[in-house]
């Protein structure tokens, strides 16, 4: 099914509100990702965009099927636009549509003499992984993690489904604080106007982390605090933010920045006070969440959408792939990527042996 592809510049997207509502429908048929909505994508645009990305839009027969926000790389090579803070690559499309052949399609016309294009991080559950062909490669990006609370009947059967060790090490710090008289308590905020305190907080929090020696802590003033404050108060007016913050008498010491849609909590960052050594703020704001969501039963799925960490699998045995998909011109092309692929993998290990004797010597 081949598709009339237009190649506009990605302001477009931001301008055109017949653009935005295509993107949303069309997100709505794969997921419905809160953090993929055409707002999202404008907002990422305009804080992580360098201005030359385009948007491509591909039409049917009497509609838009299918728009890609994409990025050059190199000369005649393009991918997906891709900021750290999105989870998943710029792209929707009808679930009727193959991405492999999208991409194909891509490759061979609007992009005018394109010789690839990488599909970066795609859910599984939004679009299947397909075998590899004489022009199509899939690789690795991360695993990630989900907990699917429907598969317990209440909170006490999914936490008696934890470790011994987690549950015993959670129920020692509960009677540790109260014995210490610290009040503890989580508090959740949807309202546009709780947004600009719960990103102070978190920066705060990030802040006086490892993160800030890393340059990678969220503040009011730098770009990341100024996508997600945006990001939470949009999706605070539609009903769609949640902030938990977590609370050692009237201290925040945890706050998890989320977005809900429907009966899925996806789970954008979290943070936590690290001065607190004898205590883990974040694993008790974790605990206290799920059991006020077993409470409440709207909330059914958890999604972190973040490279699996140890702390993940104390909450859950559920991961997938997500991947990157690459679609090549010719299929020459492709050969010769894997071949310059395995000369740099046959010098890595002799360039760590190298190195290995030189400080030995």
């Amino acid at each position: 099914m081949t598709l009339r592809w237009n190649n506009l510049a990605s302001t477009e997207l931001e301008q055109d509100k017949q653009l935005q509502s295509h993107w949303d429908r069309l997100n709505a048929t794969r997921g419905s990702l809160p953090f993929m909505s055409a707002r999202a994508m404008t907002l990422a645009l305009r804080i992580f965009g360098s201005g030359t990305e385009r948007l491509l839009v591909g039409r049917g027969s009497s509609d838009v099927e299918a728009m890609f926000l994409l990025k050059r790389t190199k000369a005649m090579q393009w991918e997906t636009f891709q900021p750290s803070q999105m989870p998943l690559g710029a792209w929707v499309a009808d679930a009727r549509h193959d991405v492999q052949a999208l991409a194909l399609e891509l490759v061979r016309g609007p992009l005018g003499g394109s010789l690839g294009l990488s599909i970066t991080q795609i859910d599984p559950l939004v679009a299947e992984r397909k075998p590899d062909t004489d022009r199509i490669r899939h690789g690795d990006y991360i695993d990630t993690a989900w907990v699917e609370l429907d598969e317990f009947p209440d909170f006490d059967s999914y936490w008696a489904a934890r470790g011994k060790n987690l549950r015993q090490n959670m129920r020692k710090q509960r009677n540790k604080l109260a014995a210490e008289g610290v009040a503890l308590a989580m508090k959740v905020f949807r309202a546009p106007g709780d947004m600009a305190l719960a990103i102070k907080e978190y920066g705060d929090l990030e802040s006086a982390g490892w993160k800030a020696a890393s340059g990678t802590s969220i503040h009011p003033d730098n770009a990341q605090g100024r996508f997600y404050l945006a990001l939470l108060e949009d999706a605070a007016r539609d009903g769609e933010a949640a902030v938990y913050k977590y609370f050692f008498d009237d201290k925040v010491v945890a706050v998890n920045l989320c977005l809900q849609r429907g009966n899925t909590l996806i789970v954008l960052k979290t943070t936590y006070d690290e001065s607190i050594k004898q205590f883990s703020p974040a694993f008790l704001l974790r605990e206290n969440e799920l059991q006020e969501m077993y409470l409440d039963g709207k909330i059914k799925r958890i999604e972190y959408f973040g490279r699996v960490m140890d702390w993940h699998t104390k909450l859950t045995d559920k991961k997938r792939t997500v991947y990157h998909l690459t679609a090549y011109r010719w299929p020459l092309l492709l050969r010769l990527a894997e071949m310059r692929r395995n000369q740099l993998a046959a010098r890595q290990p002799a360039a760590a042996t190298d190195a290995a004797t030189k400080m030995a010597s």
